[in-house]
C-alpha cells in the first residue's frame, strides 16, 4: 500500500484490467483498475496526468503489478500524485493471474446483488401475500418493521398515528411528542431520506389521492449518517403501495342477502354500476326503488360508547347486531328498503317511500322501533326474541326526548334530504353519512338528525379524515405548526387563537392569553411574517379561524 490509504473505504463497485493510458475516459467510476504499467506513459508529466484522470472519474483504487514496466517500486511522481488526490494505490511484486482477482471481486458483487435481489423478491412476496388476504394496516406495518429491523410509523396528513411498530423499541420514546417531531421531517420528494432525522418517507394513496404518510426510521448507532440501502426505499414503497390497495379493499363475511344489499349501496354511493342496473336488481330482491322517494339514512354508534376496537371479533360481531337491528327495525315500521353495514361504526340504509309526505311519519316510526328493538335485546350478551343482541351500552341521555319519540339509546340516527329519483339517492346517503358522523358528540334530544342540526364545527369534523381537509389546514398552519414544533417555548397558535376567538379585539385577546399588550402585538406581527397573512382583513382571519376550527376536528380521537 503505497498511497491513498485514508480512502480504504470506498466501494469497490467493478474490476477492470487495463494497460492504455486513456482509460479514464471509459470507466464510469467505482473500479478497482489492475495493470502491469506497459502502456503508462514514460515522463512524469504523463503519469501525474494518468493518476489525475483516474482520480477525476472517481476509480476506487489502482493497482499495479513490478516486473513488466516497473521494478523495484513504483515511481515517486506517481506515488505523490496518487497521495495527493487520496486514490489508494498498490503495487504487486509477485506475478499475480488478474483473473483470480476478477472472479473474486465479481463473485462477491454478484453474489451481493444476488442477496439484494432474493430480499426484494421476499419482500413483494410477503406484501402481495398481505394485499391478497386484505391485511389491516396494523399488520402491513408490522411486517414491515419485522422485514427492515426498524420502527415504522403509519400517520396520516395531520401527523396524527394511524398504526406504529417500535421494533422491540419504546413506544413512549418514539411516539411522544410525535406530531411536532413529525413536521420537522421534511423530505423532499415523495419518496425520500431526511438525513437530519434519520427517517425514511414516502407518502401513500392511491386514484391520485394521498391520505398519509410511512416513515421507517433508519438512523441508529449502527447506521450513523449513511442512507438506508436501496432495498429498505423498496420495502417502505412496497408498503405503502398495499397500505393504499387496502383502503380501496374491505372484506367482510355477510349472508347473500345482506351482501348484494351492501353490493347495491356500494354503487350507489362509488358509482360503480349503471342506476338502471341497480334499481333492476334490487326489484330482483323484493325492493322497487323506481318511482318512489327515497331517503338516505345511517345509524352509527356515538363516539364515548365504549364499543370494541374497531376491526377486533367484537367490534365485527357488533356491528352485525347493529345492522340485524336495523333491519329488524325497517320491518317492524313496515318500510322497505336497502340497508347493510357501511364501515365500523355505521349502518346504512335506503327508505323508499310512497311520497314525499309519509318522510317525517316513516322517520319516526323507524327511530321508535329501533329503540324498542335495542331495549328488547335486554344485555350485552343475553339473546333477544325476535332480532339481534345488543352488545353495545346502556342508553346515553333520556330514552324519550322532547318531541315524544324514544331516541334508540347508544346510537345516532341520521337522515339525508328526501329525493325523487334513484339517480339523486347518493346524495341522500352521503348527507345522512355526514349527519350521523357530526352528531356524534351532539347530547341535543333530538330522535333523528337532520342537516340543520350541523353546525360548521360539526361540518368540519364529519369532513376531519377528507385529504383536501387536512391539505387545507397545513396550507393555512402548516408553517405556524411547524414554527411551534421548533420553538415549543412560545406556541403561537394559541396566541393567533385567542385573537380570533375574542372577535379580534387585541386588548381582550392579550388579556385571555395572559400577555402584556406590547407582548402580544409583537407576536401577532410574528405570526403575520410567519404565516404571509393580513391579520386585519376579514377574509385572511375568517380563513385562518376555520382552519383553525378544523384542526380541532382532525385532533379529535
Amino acid at each position: 500500500m503505497l498511497a491513498g490509504a485514508a480512502s480504504l473505504d470506498r466501494a469497490v463497485r467493478w474490476v477492470h484490467v487495463a494497460e492504455v493510458p486513456d482509460i479514464a475516459t471509459l470507466l464510469g467510476g467505482g473500479e478497482l483498475v489492475l495493470m502491469t504499467g506497459i502502456g503508462l506513459p514514460t515522463d512524469d508529466a504523463g503519469l501525474r496526468a494518468f493518476v489525475a484522470d483516474l482520480a477525476d472519474v472517481g476509480v476506487s483504487g489502482l493497482v499495479v503489478e513490478l516486473g513488466r514496466r516497473f521494478t523495484g517500486t513504483l515511481p515517486k511522481v506517481m506515488v505523490a500524485a496518487a497521495e495527493r488526490r487520496g486514490l489508494p494505490l498498490v503495487e504487486l511484486r509477485r506475478a499475480t493471474p488478474f483473473v483470480r482477482i476478477t472472479e473474486a471481486v465479481h463473485a462477491l458483487i454478484v453474489d451481493a446483488q444476488l442477496t439484494e435481489l432474493r430480499a426484494t423478491e421476499e419482500i413483494h412476496q410477503r406484501f402481495t401475500e398481505l394485499s391478497v388476504e386484505g391485511a389491516e394496516p396494523a399488520d402491513v406495518v408490522h411486517q414491515a418493521a419485522a422485514l427492515a429491523g426498524c420502527p415504522v410509523v403509519l400517520e396520516n396528513l395531520s401527523r396524527q398515528v394511524l398504526a406504529y411498530d417500535t421494533a422491540g423499541e419504546s413506544a413512549e420514546m418514539l411516539l411522544d411528542g410525535w406530531e411536532q417531531h413529525s413536521r420537522r421531517i421534511q423530505p423532499t420528494g415523495r419518496t425520500a431520506y431526511d438525513s437530519d432525522s434519520g427517517w425514511l418517507v414516502t407518502t401513500v394513496g392511491a386514484r391520485g389521492q394521498d391520505w398519509g404518510r410511512l416513515l421507517l426510521r433508519w438512523s441508529n448507532e449502527l447506521s450513523g449518517s449513511d442512507p438506508p440501502p436501496t432495498r429498505l426505499t423498496i420495502l417502505v414503497e412496497r408498503a405503502a403501495s398495499t397500505l393504499a390497495l387496502g383502503r380501496l379493499i374491505r372484506r367482510d363475511a355477510e349472508g347473500l342477502e345482506r351482501q348484494i344489499h351492501r353490493t347495491l349501496l356500494t354503487a350507489l354511493l362509488d358509482h360503480s354500476r349503471p342506476v338502471d342496473e341497480v334499481a333492476l336488481r334490487a326489484r330482483a330482491l323484493g325492493v322497487a326503488l323506481e318511482r318512489h322517494h327515497l331517503v338516505g339514512v345511517v345509524v352509527r354508534f356515538r363516539a364515548d360508547d365504549g364499543g370494541a376496537e374497531a376491526g377486533t371479533e367484537a367490534a365485527q360481531a357488533r356491528l352485525r347486531d347493529l345492522a340485524e337491528a336495523v333491519g329488524q327495525a325497517m320491518r317492524d315500521a313496515r318500510l322497505t328498503g336497502l340497508t347493510s353495514a357501511l364501515d365500523d361504526q355505521a349502518v346504512g340504509a335506503l327508505l323508499a317511500l310512497r311520497g314525499a309526505d309519509d318522510e317525517e311519519r316513516a322517520l319516526s316510526a323507524f327511530a321508535a322501533a329501533l329503540r324498542r328493538v335495542r331495549l328488547d335485546a335486554g344485555p350485552p350478551g343475553r339473546p333477544r326474541t325476535g332480532g339481534p343482541g345488543d352488545h353495545g351500552p346502556a342508553a346515553v341521555g333520556p330514552a324519550t326526548p322532547a318531541n315524544g319519540v324514544p331516541r334508540p339509546g347508544g346510537l345516532i340516527v341520521a337522515a339525508g334530504s328526501g329525493v325523487g329519483t334513484l339517480r339523486e339517492a347518493r346524495r341522500s346517503l352521503i348527507e345522512a353519512r355526514q349527519v350521523a358522523d357530526a352528531a356524534r358528540h351532539d347530547r341535543r334530544d333530538v330522535s333523528v338528525f337532520r342537516l340543520p342540526h350541523v353546525g360548521l364545527a360539526g361540518l368540519l369534523h364529519l369532513l376531519r379524515e377528507e385529504p383536501r381537509l387536512q391539505t387545507f389546514v397545513e396550507r393555512e398552519l402548516g408553517a405556524l405548526l411547524a414554527y411551534d414544533a421548533k420553538h415549543p417555548r412560545e406556541q403561537l397558535l394559541g396566541t393567533l387563537r385567542a385573537y380570533l376567538e375574542n372577535g379580534r379585539n387585541k386588548s381582550a385577546a392579550a388579556t385571555a392569553a395572559h400577555l402584556s399588550r406590547p407582548a402580544f402585538y409583537e407576536r401577532l406581527a410574528r405570526i403575520a411574517r410567519i404565516l404571509d397573512a393580513d391579520l386585519d382583513s376579514v377574509d385572511a382571519c375568517l380563513s385562518l379561524h376555520v382552519a383553525l376550527l378544523a384542526l380541532d376536528a382532525v385532533r379529535d380521537t
